[in-house]
């Protein structure tokens, strides 16, 4: 059996956002940190270009990435990645995946958030 290997050097500085819960008026509330009081790490970044998407006749483009790094359990689902270099912060999409269940690389996909009312 092959072992995985990334394709590209962990050598993107990123920062992970995690998350705090609180309960206003019976809803729960995610708010992130600042950028400036996460955690830096370093993983591969590769955006393809995005994803085109369709939707009832109208063309769309979403600012989509998929990032490579070491194993961290502190992230999860529920986060926030913002790349150091150019601020721009993303959603993780789904569970990220802890490859051949080793502990030792993770993988995921995160989409741009946006900002809106």
């Amino acid at each position: 059996m092959k072992s995985y290997k990334p394709a590209a050097p962990f050598n993107v500085p990123l920062i992970l956002l995690q998350p705090t819960y609180s309960n206003v008026l019976g809803v729960q509330k995610k708010t992130f940190p600042p950028a400036s009081e996460g955690k830096l790490f370093y993983g591969s970044f590769k955006t393809f270009g995005g994803t085109e998407r369709d939707v009832n006749g109208v063309f769309s483009l979403e600012n989509t990435a998929v990032i490579d790094c070491w194993y961290r359990p502190d992230i999860k689902a529920d986060c926030h990645i913002v790349v150091r270099s150019t601020g721009v912060e993303y959603e993780i999409i789904g569970e990220p995946e802890n490859i051949n269940m080793q502990n030792q690389y993770l993988k995921f996909k995160v989409i741009g958030v946006k900002g809106g009312a």
